[in-house]
C-alpha cells in the first residue's frame, strides 16, 4: 500500500498543498483538482477543518489524499481515521513516523540535512519532504544531498512555483514538487471553482512539458 500511494505521487509528480477553513470547500475543491487532472491533495492540519475535509474528499474515492502538516502521532490518527492515506511532517519525529507505520501509511518527514535524512534511513524509510525548500537551497541543495543519499526520493515543497519548478523536476532524486500555488487559499475560500481548476490544469501541463 505504501509503495502504491508513493509511486502515484511520483506519477503525477505535483502534490498541490492545501489550506481549508471550511469543511464546505473541500467537495468543490475536490472537482477542481479532478477535473484540472491533478487527482492529488495534501490537506494541512493548520485549521480545524483539516480532519472532516479530508473525510469529504477521501469519500469520493477518486482523490489521492493526504495530511500535511502533521505534528503529532494523536494528529496521525485522526487523519488516517478521516481517510488520509499518506502523512507529511514539516520535520523528522520519530513518534509521527512511528504511528504512521503502524497504522500502515507512507509518511513523509521533512528533512533538509543530512542528519535529518539519515535519521529518515535509520527509520526505515527512502522518501522525505524537503521543506522549506526555497530557504534551504532549492535544487541546489537537493542534487548535494542526493550524491551521498543515492536511494532516497525528495519531495521539496515550500518557494516552489511555475517559475523555478523545472529546476526540481530536472533533477532524478526528486520524485514530486509539492505547492500551493495552483489552489490558492483565497481562491479556495472564494469558492472560485473555475479559476481553481483552471490554475490546476496549467500546473499539469506545464509538468508535463518538464518531464524528463
Amino acid at each position: 500500500m505504501a509503495d502504491d500511494v508513493l509511486t502515484q505521487l511520483s506519477t503525477h509528480r505535483l502534490v498541490p498543498v492545501v489550506v481549508l477553513d471550511e469543511v464546505a470547500d473541500a467537495a468543490p475543491l475536490a472537482s477542481a483538482l479532478v477535473d484540472g487532472g491533478l487527482p492529488v491533495a495534501e490537506v494541512t492540519f493548520r485549521t480545524a477543518a483539516a480532519p472532516d475535509a479530508i473525510r469529504v474528499m477521501a469519500d469520493r474515492g477518486d482523490v489521492l489524499v493526504g495530511a500535511g502538516t502533521v505534528l503529532t502521532a494523536a494528529q496521525v490518527d485522526r487523519a488516517v481515521d478521516a481517510g488520509a492515506r499518506y502523512i507529511v511532517s514539516p520535520g523528522t519525529s520519530r513518534a509521527v513516523i512511528e504511528r504512521a507505520r503502524e497504522r500502515g501509511v507512507p509518511v513523509l518527514p521533512g528533512a533538509v540535512t543530512a542528519t535529518e535524512v539519515q535519521t529518515a534511513l535509520e527509520l526505515g524509510l527512502d522518501t522525505v519532504k524537503f521543506f522549506p525548500a526555497g530557504s534551504s537551497g532549492g535544487a541546489a541543495a537537493i542534487a548535494a544531498l542526493a550524491a551521498p543519499f543515492t536511494g532516497v526520493a525528495f519531495v521539496p515543497t515550500g518557494g516552489v512555483g511555475p517559475t523555478n519548478l523545472h529546476e526540481y523536476l530536472a533533477l532524478p532524486s526528486v520524485a514530486a514538487v509539492g505547492g500551493s500555488w495552483m489552489v490558492p487559499r483565497d481562491r479556495v475560500r472564494a469558492g472560485d471553482v473555475d479559476g481553481v481548476r483552471s490554475l490546476v490544469a496549467d500546473a499539469v501541463a506545464l509538468a508535463t512539458r518538464l518531464r524528463p
